[in-house]
């Protein structure tokens, strides 16, 4: 029964793929993400005055920080994913503790091609861009029968399995201490037939339709408006300007840009026996 579904939902895909493609087909979704923080502090943590409440506060402040708004423009083969501008959030911070969040910007723009399997990301550390350029990686999908409906659409469920790296830092004045460790998890997608594109948000995509919400374990990207063939033309154009490296670079700049960021707030004499710094990503 599951083959026998899955087979339907790829002919329906195909047929509507070529008709779209016969056309000039384009659509804007918008997705709004929500990150699950359990912030943990330890006995060190804990003899600085770190308390329960404390702790619940800045889970609290951190789970607002990640609460944003993208846009995914697409048609049948490319897509832009970019978050929506808006005044920036001031990094979170309570009784002498401030967490530093290394990755992405709000001038990061994420260009997909799935046709050429490729993807160009333009993201900017520390005042220096950088473009990401790199294979699109192909997603092995599992296919269930399960569906739900987001909005008006009928969405299909979609899993898979991978092994990811959580790295996490603490400074308690001038000691620091880095956790970094393999985790295996189950992410769960979304997606509707009803609109063939195999686009999704972020770096998800490999469905046959358009994925409307992703689930890792932490973060959930759901998407809340869709417009196809807007009146206007949406222009899709692959971001350019950066310095130009693979992923694996990037990666390891991210590293070594935290790193420096660790130390330089060491050595600004914040060593007063109140200042704790927690670093998340990267």
């Amino acid at each position: 029964m599951k083959n026998y579904t899955k087979s339907i939902i790829v002919f329906v895909f195909v047929l509507m793929n070529a008709f779209l493609n016969a056309q000039d087909f384009q659509g804007v979704a918008t997705y709004k993400t929500n990150m699950k923080m359990d912030l943990k502090i330890d006995s060190l943590g804990q003899k600085q005055g770190i308390d329960k409440e404390m702790q619940e506060k800045l889970n609290e402040m951190l789970q607002k920080q990640f609460q944003k708004e993208y846009k995914l423009t697409f048609n049948t083969t490319e897509s832009v994913y970019k978050e929506e501008e808006k005044l920036a959030a001031p990094s979170p911070q309570a009784a002498g503790m401030q967490v530093m969040v290394m990755g992405g910007s709000e001038s990061a723009i994420l260009y997909k091609n799935t046709k050429d399997k490729r993807f160009a990301n333009a993201q900017e550390i520390l005042g220096k861009k950088f473009l990401v350029k790199d294979k699109l990686e192909k997603q092995e999908w599992n296919l269930e029968k399960e569906t739900k409906f987001i909005g008006q659409y009928q969405c299909y469920k979609a899993t898979r399995t991978i092994e990811v790296e959580r790295i996490t830092s603490s400074s308690v004045n001038e000691a620091t201490t880095e956790e970094t460790k393999k985790e295996t998890t189950t992410i769960t997608a979304w997606y509707t037939p009803e609109i063939p594109v195999n686009a999704g948000p972020d770096m998800y995509w490999g469905l046959p339709g358009l994925i409307l919400e992703v689930n890792d374990g932490r973060q959930t990207i759901v998407c809340s408006k869709i417009v196809l063939n807007p009146k206007d033309k949406i222009a899709i154009e692959e971001p350019t300007k950066g310095k130009e490296v693979t992923q694996a670079k990037f990666e390891e700049i991210m590293r070594k840009k935290s790193e420096e960021m660790m130390e330089r707030y060491r050595g600004n004499g914040r060593g007063d026996g109140n200042h704790i710094e927690i670093r998340i990503g990267g």
